[in-house]
């Protein structure tokens, strides 16, 4: 059951990984170079659209694998073979992160794709720019969806060092122990 449990916290931690530092590169290194290197706008906008389209099946991976390791590892706890606790933060934060990336994937991601292909298919002038306008109306909050589901990631990684840190109460008590 050891081995079990080993599992499935390291391909949480796998999918947790995948998740967060997925979209940092995106984010931090993709994006940049795209629009460095590539002619023109809508070259690179055609070529990050693919990039989060991956990236947004890559969530969908991990979410199921995060979700199947939330579920595994209180499973063992519930059996008494496991100490490691399965927190209602956790399942909270967990809860937030999959609704951001439904929403993403599922709902502004699709509308956002058609915006810019619509844009893009424009030869120029005043419909062209209000057809950016209303692409850029609907990436802002994609945007903003996709730092707070980055934010969260974080932090749920955090909950998860915590778990193998131990409580408060353990520091405490050691503490106490050795004088500290």
């Amino acid at each position: 059951m050891r081995r079990a449990l080993i599992v499935c916290m390291t391909l949480e931690l796998t999918a947790l990984g995948t998740w967060v530092g997925g979209l940092i590169v995106l984010v931090g290194s993709v994006i940049p170079a795209v629009f460095n290197t590539f002619g023109g706008q809508d070259s690179g906008g055609f070529f990050l659209t693919r990039s989060f389209e991956g990236y947004n099946r890559l969530v969908l991976i991990a979410l199921t694998i995060l979700v199947l390791g939330i579920f595994g590892r209180a499973w063992f706890q519930q059996r008494g073979l496991s100490q490691c606790r399965v927190t209602r933060i956790e399942w909270i934060v967990l809860g937030l992160m999959a609704i951001m990336a439904g929403v993403i994937i599922f709902v502004l991601h699709p509308q956002a794709a058609a915006l810019q292909a619509a844009a893009f298919a424009l030869p120029g002038g005043d419909a062209k720019k209000a057809a950016l306008e209303a692409f850029f109306k609907l990436h802002w909050p994609m945007r903003a969806l996709y730092v707070a589901n980055l934010g969260l990631g974080i932090v749920l990684i955090g909950i998860r060092v915590r778990s193998w840190i131990g409580s408060d109460e353990a520091d405490d008590r050691v503490r106490e122990n050795h004088g500290w």
